[in-house]
């Protein structure tokens, strides 16, 4: 990494990666954001290369442990850029940024790339609106180990800092992609994936559905909840138990639910269940 400290917010490079927040630059650069320390270990650790590396060794927290980090992604290919503090705070899309921010490679891809396992479990989220929400629907995916996550009709990107940051880096562990409803359930038709759509309009327990085969769960926005396609299209409509006064939860915790569901239906040694008629 070169010696020489950008210290104008004016600066090529600089501007450039300013650039990046908007999303039509991400995507037709094909580039996301990664900031943060264990962000960007864990994007390396999944086999991200970056393509530029811009540090700020005074707002690191210890630069000598993390400086074989720097000198990983170098050596990956990575042009490094160091920024004077200023300026870096400038970019930084986080407040108390730790120094560390890479252009990497996009994360979406299309469905026809997603390499399924023999019984996957998929995550669907449809019209999710909050990068903040998307990730931490990433974060308990990679967790309860699914095996992709598909936003569908999306009203965010993947690559938008704010999923990166909720995530925590594992936007880049789980395969994600993006797509219409259509081509989502011709894609789950294609292979064999039953849809099981959460919904507070059935009086089918979440629990009552078998979720050890192939299945994609869908769930909605906490405002609006999942469309009349993709609900008429369910192979299962499935209900959280809610007894309180509220009418409905935040959609990374009706995930989390639905997610642990099936995990704990395919880890215990019950068997499969038999699918519940709506």
């Amino acid at each position: 990494m070169s010696d020489l400290v950008i210290t104008s917010p004016a600066n090529a490079r600089v501007k450039a990666l300013s650039a990046l927040r908007r999303r039509r630059v991400r995507e037709a650069e094909g580039v996301t954001l990664v900031e943060g320390y264990d962000e960007l270990r864990l994007a390396v650790e999944a086999g991200v290369r970056p393509r530029q590396l811009f540090t700020c060794p005074e707002l690191m927290h210890d630069p000598d442990a993390q400086r074989g980090l720097v000198d990983e992604v170098v050596a990956l290919g990575a042009e490094g850029v160091r920024l004077s503090r200023p300026v870096f705070e400038k970019v930084a899309y986080r407040e108390g940024p730790d120094g560390f921010l890479a252009v990497v490679p996009g994360v979406d891809r299309e469905l026809a790339a997603l390499e399924l396992p023999a019984r996957p479990l998929l995550l669907l989220a449809e019209g999710v609106e909050k990068p903040g929400n998307l990730g931490a629907m990433l974060r308990t995916a990679e967790a309860a180990g699914v095996d992709a996550v598909i936003a569908v009709d999306p009203q965010t990107d993947w690559g938008n800092p704010n999923v990166v940051r909720a995530s925590k880096g594992t936007v880049f562990a789980v395969p994600v992609a993006s797509a219409t409803l259509a081509d989502t359930l011709a894609w789950l038709a294609e292979h064999e994936v039953q849809l099981v759509a959460t919904t507070p309009d059935t009086t089918t327990a979440h629990t009552a559905v078998d979720l050890t085969g192939g299945v994609g769960i869908a769930v909605g926005t906490e405002k609006h909840g999942l469309t009349s396609g993709l609900l008429e299209a369910a192979d299962a409509r499935v209900r959280i138990p809610m007894h309180g006064k509220v009418n409905s939860l935040n959609v990374a915790t009706s995930a989390a639910i639905m997610l642990y569901e099936a995990e704990r239906q395919r880890t215990s040694e019950g068997g499969s269940r038999t699918p519940a008629a709506d």
